[in-house]
């Protein structure tokens, strides 16, 4: 290797001195300058907002509560059910599978209880509809059988509730009603 003279040595460390303590100080000088602006995309969080919506949801404690009255009533029965909760999006809250409910009634209880939040309608209303338009069973995550009650709030949906496992789908539907009834409580 090649060795270099003292004069190409004492030049290349002060280049690298003046660049290291330029980069310090333009580092410094922008960070110590004005404090940086707000994103111009910030919203004011007020409900004058006109591009805001304000929405309603259960609470969990609310959504577990509605579940157990909804277990309560089809236990009275000697109904073994699930029953589930979802909020208005459809996203699960509360499921709870009652002792002896069978295999495939979480899911069917899932299903019902985003239907009827979808359509803000008892499920079994909503039977009657695929007459006229068959294809709805066909939207993915639905299921068009009695048992599935909207929640609502002057009017609009805020949760479902959906039941399954009893001989029947009026009976699921009872027992989803009787979760609703009891959140009025």
């Amino acid at each position: 290797m090649k060795k270099l003279s003292l004069r190409t040595r004492v030049v290349t460390g002060a280049v690298v001195v003046a660049a290291l303590g330029a980069g310090t100080f333009g580092a410094m000088s922008a960070s110590a300058s004005s404090p940086a602006a707000a994103p111009a995309a910030a919203v004011k969080a007020d409900t004058s907002n006109r591009n805001l919506q304000q929405t309603t949801h259960l609470t969990v404690a609310a959504a577990t509560q509605a579940a157990q009255a909804t277990l309560d009533a089809a236990r009275k029965e000697n109904q073994r059910i699930s029953v589930a909760v979802v909020d208005r999006n459809g996203n699960t809250i509360v499921s709870l599978r009652g002792d002896g409910a069978g295999p495939q009634s979480p899911e069917s209880a899932v299903k019902k209880a985003y239907t009827a939040v979808s359509w803000n309608a008892p499920t079994s209303g909503l039977v009657k509809r695929l007459e006229q338009a068959p294809n709805l069973k066909d939207i993915p995550g639905t299921l068009f059988l009695g048992g599935g009650a909207p929640v609502q709030v002057k009017g609009a949906p805020v949760a479902g509730i959906g039941v399954a496992g009893a001989p029947s789908g009026d009976l699921d539907e009872k027992f989803a009603r009787a979760g609703v009834a009891s959140l009025a409580r």
